[in-house]
C-alpha cells in the first residue's frame, strides 16, 4: 500500500521516461513543413544523406528526428497514412529497445516502420518478427512499400522457401518472418557443413509483434529439429491399453500442479499386466516414465481442446490462440502416448539434433523491442528476464469501451444458455457479437446452441485457421455473430461497418476467464478500437477450470446462502475480484516455471554459444592445422599427466603405458619405443612426441595435398562435433529428468545439475579431440568418381542432407576405457 502512494506521488520510472520523450516528438514535428516540401526523388535521397551522416559518425539517435519526419512523410504518400504523435511516441520506445503497449487498433505495424526503417540505416539488418505467415506476408508487402519508396530492401521468410529464397530475403536491409523460422534458420545454421550454406547474417535488431504471445505464452516451448531414434513404439500401445482400464483409485492427480501418478493399486495393474515382480527396479527406469505419460495422455490432455486429430494425426492446440501448431510435437514420449490413447500410428521416438529455446534465441540480438496490446502484467518477467521495460503508450482518442462485471453461473450448461440468450437479444438489434472461447470443444457447444436458435454465424477455430484473417475482418459488420477460440486472427483490426457505431460498437463475450488476465485483455482489447463504443464481459461457471481449480467452494455456499437456482447469475465485484486474485497467483506461479526452465537451459544454453562459436570457427577458418595439433598437444598433456604425474618420482613414471595411449591416438607403432622414452626428460617426451605427429601430419598433407587436407579437416572435425553434440543434448536431457532426485539428498538440483553438466561438457571437449585427431591421423583415402555436389535445394532439410553426404566414419573404440561409443 505505502508502495503505491510512494509511486503515485513521485510517478513511476515508465511514466517519467515518456516525459522525456515528449520533446522529440515535437522536434519531429518541427520538421515536418521542411519535409513536406521535399519532392519525391529530394525525399527518397535523405536514406543516402543518413547512411552518409551515420559513416562519419552521428548517431543513430541524433538523426533520430528527421528518420522519423522522412517515414512519416514516405508513409502519408506512398499509403496514405501519417502517423499520429502517439504514434511517433512508440516508434522511439521501440527504437530504444524496450516494449511499447499500445491497444489493439492503434496502429503498432504502421508503428514499426519508424524505428525499422532508422535501425535498417546501419546495413546490419532488421528483423520483425509476428506470430504466423499471414500477418508477415501482409506487413511486408504493406509496409514495404515505404521502404521501397525510400530505397531499402525488404524480404520476408515464412515456410517453404528454398535456401536461395531464405539467404535473399536475411540479406535484405528489413526483414519480415516468424518466430518459428528465424530460430529454426538459426539451428539449421549451425548444422551445415560449409559457410556458404549459411542464411542469417549475426542478430542485430528485432521488434517482436505480439511479444507477449512469444516471448512468454511459448518461451518454455522449445524448438527442436530431430532425426529418427531406436525405440519400438510397442509398448505406448500397450501402455494406453492397460491404464484404458484405470478408476478414479488407481491415480492421483494435482491440477493446480499438472502432476499426474499411479497409487499402489495402480502400480499393483500395471506389473499384474506386464508380467513384472517390481515396477520401480532400476531396470524398469524408462517405463516408470512411460506409465506416468500415458497417465498424462488419458486423463489430463483433452481431445479438441489439447489437440486435434486430424488425417490420422495428433496436431497440438496452442493453448493462447487456439492455433493448430502443425510439425510441432510434445516432448518426452508424451505425444507418442496420446497417439496410442487415439489408436493412430504411433510415430517413431526421434533424436534431438538441435534445439534452443525462444527465450534464449531472441536475447541474442544485440538490441531487441517488442509492442503488443497486453505486457503491463508481465513487466516483472520482461524486466528479468529480457531486461525491457514496458511502456504504456496513450491512446489517439480517449477509450470509451465498457467493460461490465462478471456474471457466475452455478453449472456450464446454465452458463452456455445465458451466453446464447445474451447474443439473441444483441442480434435482434443489428449489433456485431463476438464470442471468444478458450477451447474448440467449446466453440462447438455454443455453435450448436446458435444454430438451433437460427443464428447465423462464423465459427472461427484451429480447424478452420486458414480463412481466419478473413473471418475476423467482418467481425465489426452489422448483424455479425462469431465465435472465436482465444485470439485466434490476433493482429488483424476488426473495423466497424456502417451504423454499428450508434448500435453500440463490436460486443465481446467471453466463455471462460484464462489463466493468464492478459489474455483476457487481449480478448477485450478486439472491442473499442481508435475511441470506437463497444462493451465486453465474461460468462462464467462453478465448473469452469480456474473457478474449480482455485476454490469456488466459497463462492458456491454463498449461492446456496442466496437459494439461486441453475440459471440465476450473480454479478459481484468481490467475486471478480477473487478471480483475478486467483489468476495473479497462477501468473505468479507459471512466472517461476518459466524462471526454473531458463535456469536449467541457460546451462544448456552457456555450452551451445560455445560449441556453435567454435564449430563456426571451423566453418570460416582457412586452416584448421594448428587447431588439430593444438588438440595433439592437449591428449599429449593429458596422457603426460596420467602416466607420468609431475608429483610423483621419475622412476615411478610409466612411459609404456602413455605410449600405448598415444598410439590409439596418433603415434605409429614402430615410430619411438617406451626405453627411448625412458632415457628423457618429461619436457623432452612432449617435445618428441609432438615433433612425430607434426611430421606425420606434414607428410600426410604432401600425399594428398594440401587442398585435400583441409576439406578433410573441415568435414571429419564438423562430423565429429556434431555426433558428440547429440550425443550430450540426449544425455543432459537423462541428467535433467532427475536431477529433482536430488532435493531428497538435501542438495539443490540446480547447483547439481550445473556441476554435473559442466564435467560432461568437458568429457564432450575430450571426446571431440581424441575422436577428430584418431581420425584424421588413421583414415584411409580412395579415390574414385568425384560425386556430384550436392543441392541444397530445401534448406528446412538441407543442413542434414549436405552433412549426410560425409561418408560414415565408422564405428570409435575406446581402447583406454574398453567399451565401444
Amino acid at each position: 500500500m505505502f508502495d503505491k502512494f510512494i509511486q503515485h506521488l513521485l510517478g513511476n520510472n515508465t511514466d517519467r521516461e515518456l516525459k522525456k520523450m515528449w520533446p522529440i516528438v515535437r522536434h519531429i514535428n518541427d520538421l515536418e513543413p521542411q519535409v513536406t516540401a521535399l519532392s519525391d526523388s529530394s525525399l527518397q535521397a535523405k536514406t543516402f544523406e543518413f547512411k552518409e551522416r551515420l559513416s562519419k559518425g552521428e548517431t543513430l539517435d541524433q538523426i533520430l528526428p528527421e528518420a522519423f519526419a522522412v517515414v512519416r512523410e514516405a508513409s502519408r504518400r506512398v499509403l496514405g497514412m501519417r502517423h499520429f504523435d502517439v504514434q511517433l511516441l512508440g516508434g522511439i520506445v521501440l527504437h530504444r529497445g524496450d516494449i511499447a503497449e499500445m491497444r489493439t487498433g492503434e496502429g503498432k505495424t504502421l508503428v514499426a516502420t519508424l524505428p525499422v526503417y532508422l535501425n535498417a540505416l546501419t546495413g546490419k539488418g532488421a528483423h520483425v518478427v509476428t506470430v504466423n505467415d499471414y500477418l508477415a506476408t501482409r506487413d511486408s508487402e504493406e509496409m514495404g512499400q515505404i521502404y521501397k519508396f525510400l530505397g531499402l530492401s525488404v524480404g520476408l521468410i515464412v515456410h517453404d522457401l528454398t535456401y536461395e529464397q531464405r539467404r535473399r530475403a536475411y540479406n535484405s536491409d528489413i526483414t519480415y518472418g516468424t518466430n518459428n523460422e528465424f530460430g529454426f534458420d538459426y539451428l539449421r545454421d549451425n548444422m551445415v557443413i560449409s559457410k556458404d550454406q549459411m542464411v542469417q547474417r549475426p542478430l542485430n535488431y528485432c521488434i517482436v509483434d505480439e511479444v507477449d504471445s512469444i516471448l512468454i505464452d511459448e518461451a518454455r516451448t522449445p524448438l527442436i529439429i530431430s532425426g529418427p531414434g531406436e525405440k519400438s513404439t510397442d509398448l505406448y500401445y500397450t501402455l494406453a491399453g492397460i491404464v484404458k482400464h484405470f478408476t478414479a483409485d488407481d491415480y492421483i492427480m494435482d491440477e493446480k500442479q499438472k502432476t499426474i501418478a499411479p497409487t499402489d493399486s495402480g502400480v499393483a495393474k500395471v506389473e499384474k499386466m506386464l508380467g513384472i515382480s517390481n515396477m520401480f527396479d532400476s531396470e524398469h527406469l524408462e517405463l516408470n516414465h512411460l506409465v506416468i505419460q500415458a497417465l498424462r495422455a488419458k486423463f489430463m490432455m483433452h481431445r479438441d481442446k489439447d489437440y486435434v486429430v486430424k488425417n490420422g494425426e495428433i496436431v497440438i492446440v496452442d493453448e493462447f490462440t487456439g492455433r493448430l501448431m502443425f510439425g510441432r510435437r510434445y516432448s518426452d514420449g508424451l505425444h507418442q502416448s496420446i497417439e496410442a490413447k487415439e489408436n493412430v500410428k504411433v510415430q517413431g521416438e526421434s533424436k534431438t539434433l538441435a534445439t534452443i529455446t525462444f527465450q534464449n534465441y531472441f536475447r541474442m540480438y544485440e538490441k531487441l523491442a517488442g509492442m503488443t496490446g497486453t505486457a503491463k502484467t508481465e513487466e516483472d518477467e520482461f524486466n528479468k528476464i529480457y531486461k525491457l521495460d514496458v511502456y504504456v503508450i496513450p491512446t489517439n482518442r480517449p477509450a470509451i469501451r465498457k467493460d461490465l462485471p462478471d456474471v457466475i453461473y452455478k453449472t456450464k450448461n446454465a452458463k452456455y444458455r445465458a451466453v446464447v440468450r445474451e447474443v439473441v437479444k444483441r442480434h435482434q438489434t443489428g449489433q456485431p457479437i463476438l464470442v471468444g472461447t478458450t477451447s474448440i470443444s467449446q466453440s462447438e457447444i455454443l455453435s450448436r446452441l446458435l444454430d438451433q436458435e437460427h443464428i447465423v454465424h462464423n465459427v472461427l477455430n484451429a480447424k478452420f485457421h486458414e480463412k481466419e484473417a478473413e473471418i475476423i475482418k467482418d467481425a465489426g459488420q452489422k448483424d455479425m455473430v462469431t465465435i472465436a477460440t482465444n485470439m485466434a486472427g490476433r493482429g488483424t483490426d476488426i473495423k466497424l461497418g456502417k451504423g454499428v457505431p450508434e448500435l453500440g460498437g463490436l460486443m465481446i463475450i467471453g466463455t471462460e476467464r484464462h489463466e493468464s488476465r492478459r489474455i483476457d485483455n487481449q480478448l477485450r482489447g478486439r472491442a473499442g478500437r481508435q475511441g470506437d463504443p463497444g462493451t465486453t464481459q465474461f460468462y462464467l461457471s462453478l465448473e469452469d477450470d480456474l473457478m474449480r481449480i482455485f476454490g469456488s467452494d466459497n463462492i458456491s455456499k454463498f449461492m446456496d446462502k442466496l437459494g439461486l437456482d441453475e440459471d440465476e447469475p450473480i454479478t459481484a465485484s468481490m467475486i471478480t475480484k477473487s478471480i483475478e486474485k486467483a489468476q495473479k497467483k497462477v501468473e505468479g506461479h507459471n512466472f517461476e516455471i518459466r524462471k526454473y526452465v531458463l535456469e536449467y537451459d541457460d546451462v544448456m544454453n552457456q555450452q551451445r554459444e560455445v560449441l556453435y562459436g567454435q564449430r563456426r570457427q571451423v566453418l570460416t577458418a582457412d586452416s584448421l592445422k594448428d587447431t588439430i595439433l593444438g588438440m595433439v598437444s592437449d591428449i599429449i598433456d593429458d596422457g603426460l599427466a596420467k602416466y607420468a604425474d609431475e608429483k610423483l618420482y621419475p622412476e615411478e613414471w610409466d612411459f609404456a603405458g602413455l605410449l600405448t595411449q598415444m598410439q590409439q591416438y596418433f603415434i605409429p607403432k614402430d615410430a619411438v619405443t617406451s626405453e627411448e622414452l625412458e632415457n628423457m626428460s618429461r619436457v623432452e617426451v612432449k617435445e618428441k612426441l609432438y615433433q612425430i605427429a607434426s611430421d606425420l601430419y606434414a607428410a600426410r598433407e604432401e600425399e594428398v595435398g594440401s587442398e585435400t587436407m583441409r576439406e578433410l579437416e573441415r568435414a571429419i572435425m564438423l562430423r565429429v562435433v556434431d555426433s558428440k553434440w547429440m550425443d550430450h543434448l540426449d544425455a543432459m536431457d537423462a541428467l535433467k529428468e532427475g536431477i529433482n532426485l536430488r532435493a531428497y539428498g538435501q542438495k539443490n538440483p540446480l547447483v547439481e545439475y550445473k556441476f554435473e553438466a559442466y564435467e560432461m561438457f568437458e568429457e564432450m571437449v575430450d571426446s571431440i579431440k581424441k575422436t577428430t585427431v584418431t581420425f584424421l591421423y588413421h583414415i584411409q583415402i580412395t579415390y574414385s568418381k568425384q560425386p556430384d555436389v550436392p543441392k541444397v535445394e530445401d534448406h528446412l532439410q538441407g543442413a542434414k542432407e549436405v552433412h549426410d553426404e560425409i561418408p560414415e566414419l565408422g564405428e570409435e573404440e575406446d581402447l583406454e576405457n574398453g567399451k565401444k561409443e
